[in-house]
């Protein structure tokens, strides 16, 4: 447990964390970027959505995160008859006390799972708004706020449309990231196989590698991660670009912003540093921006895809010279002098 007030070193976290990952590879293969992708959205306390097609485990990887962290994990199974009141809880009046008692419905957790998103009605998806953003919920004139912290793991199949509800672009939003897990190699797929034939059974056991609130103050470490002004130079201009391309029908917000900010501080301290580098806020953009950009219709006919243009957009702007190296000594000296 770490005392209150105690500043985390990023180099004393790492092996944590280094861990936590190995513990999910041993459920999933052959996708190590994803799961770093995964956990750096999970330390800047970002909601993430997952797009991709049946079967590739991200129901697996949540849950899997939740038990590693000793956390409250809740699944939802997002149909076009849920109601806003299946995920946010309801009302209910009692006789014996003539007073009106709360139930928290699922959304009352750490981690919530929304599987298949946009099966679920625009009025049920927007249920999920208030809790996203303000981790609260309001019943019947009153706010419950939710535990801390609360974080939504969203998935939905791309391919599938046939009565589906496409999620607007203010729900959109409001995911800090937007991953895609893609299929296995064929050497991940036969370790697949391998290991389910030594396993004897589908179900995995995972123990718990930290806490709840060991991993909400690693969250709260990432504010201690520094960021050169040049770096938020950088990030203004990458953002101001997607509004300027005419390519573009709506670029990001200043929520956009916000999100690389704490997405490449989560990548910097998931590797172990202090400062955010030119990398770190690459490997951001590509994270945040993508699905937060609106393309005109005459740019997706010529196959540009929000991907292709976020990286255009990076290979046209210069990338800032930060003495990465420099700071790293002053990193060094500081830790000496401590």
């Amino acid at each position: 447990m770490t005392p209150k007030n105690k500043t985390i070193n990023p180099s004393e976290a790492k092996p944590k964390l280094d861990k936590l990952l190995e513990e999910l590879e041993k459920v999933i293969v052959g996708k190590r970027e994803v799961l770093e992708d995964l956990l750096i959205g999970m330390l800047a306390n970002g909601n993430i959505l997952f797009e991709d097609v049946p079967g590739l485990a991200k129901t697996l990887m949540a849950r899997t995160f939740a038990s590693l962290l000793s956390g409250d994990f809740r699944r939802i199974q997002f149909t076009p008859d849920l109601l806003p009141s299946d995920i946010t809880g309801i009302s209910i009046y009692k006789l014996a006390t003539q007073e009106f008692e709360f139930r928290p419905g699922p959304v009352f957790c750490n981690l919530l799972l929304s599987d298949e998103i946009n099966r679920a009605s625009p009025k049920t998806q927007s249920a999920l708004l208030e809790a996203m953003q303000e981790k609260t919920v309001s019943i019947d004139g009153v706010t419950h706020p939710l535990p801390d912290p609360f974080i939504v793991v969203a998935t939905q199949n791309p391919i599938e449309l046939e009565g589906t509800f496409p999620l607007p672009e203010a729900q959109l939003d409001r995911f800090m990231i937007r991953l895609r897990v893609g299929y296995p190699s064929a050497s991940a797929e036969g370790e697949i196989l391998k290991r389910r034939r030594e396993r004897r059974m589908n179900e995995f056991t995972v123990q718990p590698i930290m806490g709840i609130e060991e991993f909400k103050a690693l969250q709260l470490a990432l504010e201690d991660v520094s960021l050169d002004p040049t770096l938020d130079n950088y990030i203004v201009e990458i953002v101001q670009a997607t509004r300027a391309d005419k390519r573009v029908q709506l670029g990001s917000s200043p929520r956009g912003s916000l999100a690389i900010m704490a997405i490449a501080r989560g990548s910097a301290f998931l590797q172990g540093r202090s400062f955010v580098n030119p990398e770190d806020v690459k490997r951001a953009t590509r994270l945040t921006l993508p699905h937060r950009l609106i393309l005109r219709t005459s740019a997706k006919l010529t196959g540009l895809t929000d991907e292709s243009l976020v990286d255009e957009i990076l290979s046209a702007i210069p990338t800032p010279a930060i003495e990465v190296k420099k700071r790293a000594l002053e990193e060094t000296v500081e830790k000496t002098t401590e």
